[in-house]
């Protein structure tokens, strides 16, 4: 492991001297009660269609929609977690992390996931704590297929991911991605 990344891993865990020991291992506490629903996390797809309106919901970390600062999770050391909320008839569109593996899990609901690989392609549905890893290099789309709405888990094998790509011949590719 290149020395850096062991360093910036190591930070996260490591009590700032300042800090008293239950002070800092409160800063490693999120509870659900002071999380928000992140609606505006990836507003631009919804803007362009509203089939991809969903929301982020922050624990560890910002994640791979391209939040650059949340003062509210607990600092990413190696992976980030939120959870996300699709409600019915939802998509999150076929995107490619280049650089971490993605796992989603689902807590509520059903959704249909597909892999893409050039002329490879999978599909399957998952329900209630089902799980899917997605390693890097592969597009990967939601379709919330349920009456209900659904809500996932979603880990990113990498502190601060980078930002995933669209296929070149989604409508998406060519949408303009807000810096936050």
């Amino acid at each position: 492991m290149d020395k850096q990344i062991k360093t910036d891993a190591a930070s996260t865990w490591e009590r700032p001297e300042d800090k008293k020991f239950d002070e800092w291992m409160t800063t490693r506490v999120a509870r659900f009660e002071s999380r928000t629903y992140d609606w505006d996390a990836l507003k631009f797809q919804a803007d362009y269609d509203s089939k991809y309106a969903r929301a982020q919901c922050r624990y560890v970390g910002t994640g791979g929609t391209g939040i650059s600062n949340d003062e509210n999770v607990v600092p990413a050391g190696n992976f980030t977690f939120s959870t996300m909320v699709l409600p019915s008839g939802c998509e999150g569109p076929p995107h490619l992390h280049v650089d971490v593996e993605e796992v989603f899990f689902m807590l509520k609901g059903k959704i249909k996931v597909t892999i893409e690989e050039g002329e490879d392609y999978f599909e399957t549905i998952l329900n209630e704590r089902d799980l899917i890893s997605v390693p890097p290099g592969f597009y990967r789309g939601l379709y919330n297929i349920g009456q209900e709405e659904a809500l996932m888990l979603v880990m990113l094998g990498n502190k601060k991911p980078v930002t995933p790509t669209y296929p070149p011949d989604h409508p998406l590719a060519s949408v303009k991605r807000p810096t936050k």
